[in-house]
């Protein structure tokens, strides 16, 4: 299985969510989290390919696309590559108290399938709470990906306890993401 993994957002143009507190970043988790899924996806037998925004260069002033050296857009890029399987990660953030894990997909089949068999294992790993699988069909890495393709918003950043998952627990936030994706190509 293909298995394209983007760590949401970047180091230099948007970083994403930010701790009040801690100053803990949305991108940062993401890369961390990113490359050990990617590692132990690898060790499962998968091929990866990892692309944060921070490897591209922003579009224009207030767009939130970015593109590579080539023009490409990050669902361009997995598109190209033929990716079985897209995983963007993130971290999600609301009001300091909302808290908990969700992932994301277009609509119902594949994607809904592959969004719970994510949440189900990083909800039985961390004991975050389920706060479900969620169409979100007018995501950009959602509504461009010719392949299943997921978000997942791994806990909120600018909660409290969240936060401490989020800072200590990464690498188990990257093995149930992997176990999830297995879990999946398992069902096909």
């Amino acid at each position: 299985m293909k298995v394209f993994i983007n760590p949401g957002h970047d180091m230099k143009y948007d970083s994403g969510a930010v701790n009040p507190n801690s100053g803990l970043r949305e991108a940062d988790v993401a890369a961390n989290v990113g490359e050990l899924v990617k590692g132990y996806l690898e060790a499962a037998g998968c091929d990866c390919k990892l692309m944060q925004s921070d490897n591209l260069a922003p579009t224009g002033a207030g767009r939130s696309e970015y593109v590579d050296r080539q023009g490409m857009t990050v669902t361009e890029t997995a598109n190209e590559w033929g990716a079985d399987v897209f995983v963007s990660i993130h971290c999600n953030a609301f009001n300091e108290s909302a808290h908990g894990t969700e992932v994301e997909c277009y609509g119902g089949g594949e994607g809904q399938k592959l969004a719970q068999y994510i949440q189900n294992q990083i909800i039985d790993a961390l004991g975050t709470l389920d706060r479900g699988v969620k169409a979100m069909p007018k995501l950009l890495v959602l509504k461009y990906t010719d392949m299943t393709a997921v978000l997942v918003e791994t806990a909120f950043i600018d909660n409290a306890e969240d936060e401490v998952l989020l800072r200590t627990k990464q690498d188990e936030f990257a093995r149930a993401i992997a176990r999830g994706v297995t879990d999946y190509e398992c069902s096909l």
